[in-house]
């Protein structure tokens, strides 16, 4: 059963997404009404999926999900946002939280989120991905990950990745199997360090492998 932390500073908000969970199946095995209070729960929990409200006082959601993907974990965030195209929206995706979701969001569509995410895949499409950092990213090569490590397909691959391509698209553009791509995609996160493709699109404009209007 997937396990789940849910941290809001609303009560309502907590309860209400407790509801929908527990009746999906899904285990709810603590809350937080402050990032302090998800960041020690976590470590305490060890859920799999952490539902993460940006604005919290004491410390906020930001810098919560920063604290808890520092360390070596199999844990997943999903942020929690009243705002579609938020600059902590991503802000949070370039500290490794696998995608965001609206307060409104369905009880349908709120456990299929909770349970995309524990399957190791991003929630956000990469196409949405790409439209949140060509408004919020800066290009800092110095600060991330030297792609010097990446063999030359690889470097093709998260190119296309970066613009937003789906690994069928990707295999199409570069005349693989989709398979192949797979693999490609999962040695590319094993040799930078990232979570999922929500990352590598942040992390390829940032180092200034794409620029703004790269993508499609």
């Amino acid at each position: 059963m997937t396990r789940v932390l849910i941290a809001d500073d609303q009560a309502l908000v907590r309860t209400g997404f407790r509801m929908i969970l527990t009746a999906r199946g899904i285990e709810v095995v603590g809350e937080a009404a402050d990032g302090a209070e998800a960041v020690a729960a976590v470590r305490r929990l060890n859920p799999d999926v952490v539902l993460m409200d940006i604005r919290m006082p004491t410390m906020d959601g930001l810098e919560a999900t920063r604290q808890i993907l520092a360390t070596p974990t199999s844990c997943r965030v999903l942020i929690l946002t009243t705002f579609d195209l938020d600059r902590y929206v991503y802000a949070a995706l370039a500290a490794g939280a696998s995608g965001f979701l609206l307060k409104d969001v369905t009880p349908e569509h709120l456990a299929a989120a909770v349970h995309l995410v524990t399957t190791g895949d991003a929630l956000l499409a990469p196409s949405i991905t790409r439209r949140l950092v060509e408004r919020f990213a800066t290009p800092q090569p110095a600060l991330h990950r030297d792609l010097s490590t990446l063999t030359p397909r690889e470097l093709e691959v998260l190119t296309l990745m970066g613009q937003g391509l789906s690994n069928a698209e990707i295999a199409t553009a570069l005349t693989l199997s989709e398979a192949t791509v797979k693999t490609h995609a999962a040695r590319i996160f094993a040799k930078l360090n990232l979570r999922d493709r929500s990352q590598a699109v942040v992390l390829a404009y940032e180092t200034g492998l794409i620029t703004p209007g790269e993508g499609r």
